[in-house]
C-alpha cells in the first residue's frame, strides 16, 4: 500500500484537475462569455453581497488591478453592479444584479444535481463523512496558508 500522503495528493491533484476542467461548463451556465475564473468571484459576492472590490481581491489572493478588470467584465455582462459604499464616498460595494443572482443560482443547481448523480450509490453516512473530511482540510490548509 503506498503512503497516504502521497494518494491524499494523488487524488487531490486528479479531484482538482476535473473540477479545473469543468470550470468553464459551470461558467458557460451562469452566461456563455464568462470566463471561467470570474464564476468564484460570483460565489463570494452572491455569499458576501456589499464587499469591496479590495475585500474580493484579499479574498481571491489577487491583485486589486486584476479585480477591477474582473468586475468591470462581470458589470458589461450585466451580472454584477456597484454602489456608493454608505460608510466610505470613495469606495464602492459589489452586488449581483438579479439576473445574475438568477443565473447564478441555476448553474449552481445544476452542479449539485450532478454531484447528488455522481454520489447516487454512497450512503448518506460516506457522503457526510466526505464533506466533513473536505472542510477539515479546507480549514486545516486555510491555517497552514496563512501562516508568517
Amino acid at each position: 500500500m503506498s503512503d497516504p500522503n502521497s494518494r491524499v495528493e494523488r487524488e487531490l491533484g486528479l479531484l482538482l484537475r476535473r473540477a479545473h476542467s469543468s470550470s468553464s461548463a459551470v461558467a458557460a451556465r451562469v452566461h456563455p462569455d464568462l470566463d471561467a475564473a470570474a464564476y468564484p468571484l460570483l460565489v463570494r459576492i452572491a455569499a458576501a453581497p456589499g464587499m469591496r472590490s479590495s475585500e474580493l481581491a484579499d479574498h481571491v489572493g489577487v491583485g486589486r488591478a486584476t479585480i477591477s478588470r474582473q468586475v468591470r467584465r462581470l458589470e458589461d455582462l450585466g451580472l454584477l453592479t456597484r454602489r456608493p459604499d454608505p460608510d466610505d464616498s470613495r469606495g464602492q460595494q459589489l452586488e449581483l444584479t438579479a439576473e445574475g443572482a438568477r443565473r447564478l443560482a441555476e448553474a449552481q443547481e445544476a452542479r449539485r444535481a450532478w454531484l447528488r448523480a455522481a454520489l447516487a450509490s454512497w450512503d448518506d453516512d460516506a457522503v457526510a463523512t466526505l464533506a466533513t473530511s473536505l472542510e477539515r482540510l479546507n480549514l486545516t490548509l486555510d491555517q497552514v496558508t496563512r501562516r508568517p
